[in-house]
């Protein structure tokens, strides 16, 4: 049995999948993308977090049992809207083992991960044999500007989004429009070009840029520096994607 790492599972949320849904979010993510809007997601060791109420602790180790009891004794609230369990992060391939550990002993929820891409393939392919819906995040095209902006190379990440296509589950891109970075129209243009043929493929989701986020960066130890406006109003240019046939949102 292999134990996971959690920093946050939130109730009753509306806007991570179809339906009310519970949110578990993994800690420990191998990017380390400059906007981050979960920056005490990003180590994968329990942490303490300062907040208004005082000192918290961000990162809960759990067994495979015990969150999917605690998943399970909520099953009759989520399944009447329809609604599930959904895989966030940090980064969920990064422990992937114990995500499907835990998928295993869910008892008849919808399942979504929630993923960057970044990872094995084969855990990705272990998890995509167990989960219902995929929401991917596709954040730049060019590998030079991904590796500046996240600290990796996207190589993994279009290899794996290729895999997914192929896999036979439903999936929904979704791009952080960060101003001045990736809602660029070569940027937004090449994400087109590539959502354009995969199968699949049920919309790309444009999801505005979080604000709030530089806030709970002191408060995780560390220090939010972007080197974009962030007060640059986005480009949320849907036209890009619609010329292609490709279907798009404003989330």
């Amino acid at each position: 049995m292999t134990n996971g790492v959690i920093f946050d599972i939130k109730e009753f949320s509306v806007h991570d999948g179809p339906g009310i849904r519970i949110t578990v979010f993994m800690k420990g993510c191998p990017l380390s993308c400059m906007w981050c809007h979960n920056p005490e997601g990003q180590s994968f060791e329990p942490q303490q977090i300062l907040s208004p109420g005082g000192v918290r602790q961000a990162g809960e180790i759990y067994t495979p049992e015990s969150l999917a009891s605690f998943l399970n004794r909520r099953a009759g609230i989520i399944a009447i809207n329809e609604g599930g369990v959904t895989f966030s992060g940090g980064e969920p391939l990064a422990q992937a083992r114990f995500v499907a550990e835990v998928i295993d002993r869910l008892e008849g929820l919808h399942v979504l991960l929630d993923t960057s891409g970044f990872g094995n393939t084969k855990d990705l392919l272990l998890l995509l044999k167990r989960v219902d819906l995929v929401y991917y995040d596709l954040k730049l095209v060019n590998p030079t500007l991904h590796l500046r902006y996240t600290g990796q190379d996207n190589t993994r990440i279009l290899h794996n989004l290729m895999v997914l296509s192929q896999s036979g589950i439903p999936f929904v891109i979704r791009v952080p429009l960060v101003p001045g970075v990736t809602d660029t129209d070569e940027n937004l243009e090449s994400i087109a070009e590539i959502a354009r043929p995969l199968s699949g493929l049920l919309r790309v989701d444009l999801l505005p840029y979080n604000l709030a986020a530089g806030a709970k960066y002191e408060a995780a130890g560390k220090r939010f520096l972007p080197d974009y406006n962030e007060a640059q109003p986005v480009n949320a240019r849907t036209q890009l994607f619609e010329r292609m046939g490709v279907k798009v949102k404003v989330a």
